[in-house]
């Protein structure tokens, strides 16, 4: 059974090990459809799996962006916690 892309981003974001992060552009490009950076965003934003690291997607321009499990400020403290920044 084919993926959809929602699961394509899901399972690509689950594997961004501690200490990395990707961007929204990258991981659109990395689940088929590059121009789909908002799309990733939408996804993220809609996640409570506690298993997705969706606070390990950035934006491109260096930005963290939101957190939707604390906000930006929550964002940032975790991704220092895992060395990423």
């Amino acid at each position: 059974m084919k993926k959809t892309f929602a699961e394509k981003v899901r399972d690509i974001v689950r594997k961004i090990p501690k200490g990395k992060s990707m961007t929204y552009k990258q991981v659109a490009a990395k689940a088929g459809n590059s121009n789909a950076s908002r799309a990733v965003g939408a996804i993220m934003r809609t996640n409570f799996d506690p298993t997705i690291p969706c606070h390990r997607v950035v934006h491109s321009n260096g930005t963290i962006g939101n957190y939707n499990r604390g906000g930006p400020a929550r964002k940032r403290e975790i991704l220092m916690q895992e060395g990423a920044l």
